[in-house]
């Protein structure tokens, strides 16, 4: 069945959830519908075996273990009352995977081709990334998000990460559906349900591989800092980075004491100089500010100075000149708000201009094209990762407004979401921009995207082309890579004592 025509009213849905046992994030989905002005009647299915305690029990332990006191996507609740709509329903959505055919078109959803979200916290323990599908009357699927997972020695954040984006994904396609532009259409490829496999799976998945994770990981974290990226930079007239989509040779490394890192580098070209701009995380603190680094004439680095310091963290701090001035847009996403600075004395004095947008933005990258400024983002959503939800906005100029993308989330995905650098132009004036692949973790590699097209109505983006760690950089996880005139740079995860 193709969806209907809505009017201006939002459509009207039937949610099906389990009788016994549902989980939060069934239970989020609906209130979010909900808020967005839908008609909702929530139906019960008595037929749905619950999870197995054992599974609910590992994962309520690991949650203690790892101090998370917030409400768990996963947990089970007693249950979600019934409720009954105002009008006849346009739309079925099945949030069990098992609910019998009706009259009116029916969304479920698909893990890892599995109907049951038990084969989430079984994927994970396993080691596995899933993938999450949106299907269409049991023979469509009409979207699909690669989740990211940002803690992968612990199950039961992993299996947090998945469900959050889950949700996320039901929202977006629902809203898809009711605006007629379903993204996708491919047919439905179905795993045999007896694979899931239930505790003793789970149990097996567990003792063999998430266990002896969640073991490497602690005596990891007993030697080594947490995170210790280090910034490489090199001065070259040939082709970067972005051309090659290799690492090559020349690189030096920014040195640092140990007992702080830098990340995130944006070079800047002013009046005849190169200045680098980084995040400076001191570990003592566990907060980030940002710094300047000049370099001198001989294109060797100067200490780094603090420029710019907020209450909360900072990062990413893309410098950029327009209309007469020089601009600093960092990464707060910790503070909520992404605010955009104006230099009052270059490098060492910024003040705030305006906040652009309110929300747990990451990474927002600039570019201007086809008479608009655009952003490029990801943003969290309220749960989950910050680094697999790909956001766009526009504005007609700088200070804004800016509006969201009509097709946001344009993407959920771990491998190309999140920006990784600025845009670049090419000789042959394509577009390009480099993005991280969380494929590996955070922090595991950079990729080269082109942007196909771009306007109000539509995002489309290549497949990215990964950058080989071929060279002699030392650390080949990178996550930034960026260029000014001859000044190019690049970061990479270290592995420092502590």
């Amino acid at each position: 069945m193709m969806p209907l025509q809505m009017g201006s009213a939002m459509p009207s849905i039937d949610i099906v959830v389990p009788k016994s046992a549902p989980r939060r994030w069934q239970e989020i989905v609906i209130r979010r519908l909900q808020m967005d002005g839908h008609d909702i009647a929530v139906q019960h299915e008595p037929e749905i075996a619950t999870w197995p305690g054992a599974i609910n029990a590992v994962l309520a332990f690991e949650r203690k273990i790892f101090r998370r006191h917030d409400p768990a996507l996963a947990a089970p609740l007693p249950g979600i009352p019934a409720g009954f709509r105002n009008r006849s329903a346009v739309l079925r959505l099945d949030l069990t995977g098992y609910a019998a055919s009706a009259s009116v078109p029916t969304i479920a959803l698909r893990f890892d081709g599995f109907r049951s979200d038990l084969a989430v916290p079984t994927s994970v323990a396993a080691g596995n990334l899933p993938v999450v599908e949106v299907v269409l009357d049991g023979n469509t699927v009409i979207d699909r998000a690669w989740p990211m997972i940002d803690r992968r020695e612990a199950a039961a954040l992993g299996v947090e990460d998945v469900f959050a984006r889950t949700i996320t994904l039901v929202i977006s396609a629902v809203r898809a559906f009711a605006e007629n532009r379903l993204p996708m259409n491919e047919q439905v490829l179905t795993a045999p349900e007896s694979s899931i496999g239930g505790t003793v799976k789970f149990a097996s998945s567990y003792l063999t591989s998430a266990l002896p994770r969640l073991g490497r990981e602690a005596m990891r974290r007993a030697r080594f800092r947490h995170a210790h990226w280090r910034v490489g930079y090199r001065f070259t007239d040939g082709s970067g980075v972005a051309n090659t989509c290799e690492l090559g040779d020349g690189w030096s490394v920014l040195p640092d004491l140990g007992d702080r890192f830098y990340a995130d580098p944006f070079p800047f070209h002013w009046q005849d100089r190169s200045f680098l701009f980084v995040e400076d995380y001191r570990h003592a603190t566990g907060k980030a500010v940002i710094s300047v680094v000049p370099f001198d004439a001989a294109g060797m680095p100067q200490e780094p100075r603090c420029v710019l310091e907020e209450p909360y963290h900072l990062s990413y701090p893309q410098v950029f000149e327009r209309d007469g001035a020089i601009w600093m847009l960092p990464e707060a996403s910790s503070g909520g708000k992404l605010v955009l600075y104006r230099c009052a004395a270059f490098p060492d004095r910024w003040v705030p201009e305006a906040v652009l947008i309110e929300s747990e933005i990451s990474d927002a990258t600039l570019l201007d094209h086809g008479g608009q400024l655009w952003l490029f983002a990801t943003n969290r959503d309220g749960y989950g990762s910050t680094s697999d939800m790909l956001v766009v906005f526009h504005a007609p100029r700088l200070t804004g407004p800016w509006k969201p993308h009509i097709l946001n989330p344009v993407l959920i995905d771990r491998r190309m979401a999140r920006p990784g650098g600025a845009f670049t132009r090419d000789a042959d004036g394509r577009i390009l921009l480099p993005v991280q692949d969380g494929t590996l973790g955070y922090g595991g590699g950079l990729g080269i995207l082109q942007l196909l097209e771009l306007d109000e109505n539509t995002v489309r983006l290549s497949a990215p082309r990964p950058i080989s760690a071929h060279g002699d950089w030392p650390y080949p996880k990178i996550h930034t890579l960026n260029r000014s005139g001859r000044l190019e740079v690049i970061d990479g995860i270290a592995a420092v004592r502590k």
